[in-house]
């Protein structure tokens, strides 16, 4: 059996950019995609906490420590300069794989910095 988890997540980046006329995707600093074991036209997922939308394109390396998330293309209507979102990519484990495997957690403050990594998510109380 092949199951999809969590491979990665840069967690409450700030959209820096939103270019409507790029040909699409979302660039990231190239410091933070290697962190997060994001690779330059890997599938991403976006979750825009400000907005609540969510929508799929694909990463493109920005420069190392420009701090930039730009979301370009049509997806630069789904999130503006300022907005926080959370941006994960997903890999196809088998249940070998499952064994072994923990997700990499990237948390970011607003100029996406990166303030500590983790493996897990912590589990808040009820």
């Amino acid at each position: 059996m092949q199951l999809t988890l969590l491979k990665t997540k840069l967690h409450r980046a700030c959209v820096t950019h939103s270019e409507l006329e790029y040909e699409g995707s979302c660039a990231i600093d190239g410091k933070l995609m290697e962190a997060a074991g994001i690779l330059e036209y890997e599938q991403i997922q976006i979750y825009n906490i400000t907005n609540g939308e969510r929508f799929t394109t694909y990463a493109i390396r920005a420069e190392n420590g420009s701090n930039i998330i730009s979301v370009n293309g049509a997806a630069a209507h789904k999130a503006s300069p300022g907005d926080r979102i959370i941006i994960c990519a997903y890999a196809t484990l088998n249940e070998k794989e499952i064994d072994n495997f923990k997700p990499t957690l990237v948390y970011v403050d607003e100029n996406n910095d990166i303030t500590h990594m983790s493996h897990s998510i912590p589990v808040q109380a009820a």
